[in-house]
């Protein structure tokens, strides 16, 4: 067991942390994989990105012959 913790210990990292997921029951191992997974992707504070109006509509002129064939 002290091996295991060192090894959590040294090698986990803010850019590559380790998470300790139990493992006895499956549902409660999918809920907290699935926890991890929700709190890291808030965390990243995604936005999406802002175009220039020549851009935008060099996009709506693609939509448009997109959706003409």
């Amino acid at each position: 067991m002290d091996a295991y913790a060192d090894m959590i210990r040294n090698t986990s990292t803010r850019e590559a942390p380790w998470y300790v997921v139990p493992a006895d029951h499956k549902w409660f191992a999918h809920l907290v994989v699935a926890n991890v997974i929700a709190d890291v992707l808030e965390g990243l504070d995604l936005k999406f990105p802002s175009l220039s109006p020549a851009a935008l509509e060099e996009f709506t002129q693609i939509r448009r012959a997109l959706s003409e064939k």
